[in-house]
């Protein structure tokens, strides 16, 4: 198969997988909606966490809560972080304790509960991610799982989870930051929805 075919095998790809978890995950999607406004409405925190490109959306999804999604929809910032921003605690944490308590650690530290913990893991299997939504679990913070493949074992660490069914990590992560991008618009759309209460 030559190059340009490859290409369009991938979009294929891409494109089918988009609309089956536009069908299959629409209940979960509004269920993580609900959970993260609760929060949000109660004084409580988003916090996301995942490791490598997963990382990189979970500082992306944080920063249209903080900043904003829509060029045309201005409104006051909302609590949202990135587990894995501060380089101090992540190297201290790891050289300390291990890699897989890098997100666990700073999440007893700062998180509350009725906050709201987004694990991304596209194989499911990621150990610190695990860790940070049993701990999440266990502190009486939300659990939301963006997740790959069986999902397990975070599925079971898991209130809600939005699970691609696919084995091919670049289009889960695909999939992953559409699926934070709807989630964080209809939140957005939610909590700014006229005679709503503020967040």
């Amino acid at each position: 198969m030559d190059e340009r075919a490859r290409f369009a095998a991938m979009m294929r790809r891409s494109a089918e997988l988009k609309l089956r978890i536009a069908q299959d995950l629409a209940e979960p999607l509004v269920r993580a909606v609900d959970l993260c406004e609760a929060s949000l409405r109660a004084g409580g925190k988003l916090m996301l966490c995942g490791n490598g490109g997963s990382a990189a959306d979970a500082q992306h999804l944080a920063a249209e809560l903080v900043v904003r999604l829509r060029p045309k929809v201005n409104r006051d910032a909302w609590p949202a972080l990135s587990l894995a921003l501060d380089t101090s605690a992540l190297t201290a944490g790891g050289n300390d304790y291990g890699f897989e308590s890098v997100f666990e650690r700073p999440l007893r530290g700062l998180g509350r509960k009725g906050d709201v913990l987004i694990g991304i893991t596209t194989s499911g299997r990621s150990p610190n991610v695990v860790r940070a939504l049993a701990a999440a679990r266990e502190l009486g913070i939300g659990t939301i799982g963006l997740l790959g493949s069986s999902g397990e074992p975070a599925l079971a660490q898991c209130d809600v989870a939005l699970l691609v069914p696919s084995a091919e990590t670049a289009r889960i992560q695909e999939s992953h930051i559409a699926l934070g991008h709807a989630l964080m618009e209809l939140l957005e759309d939610r909590l700014l929805a006229p005679g709503a209460a503020p967040a």
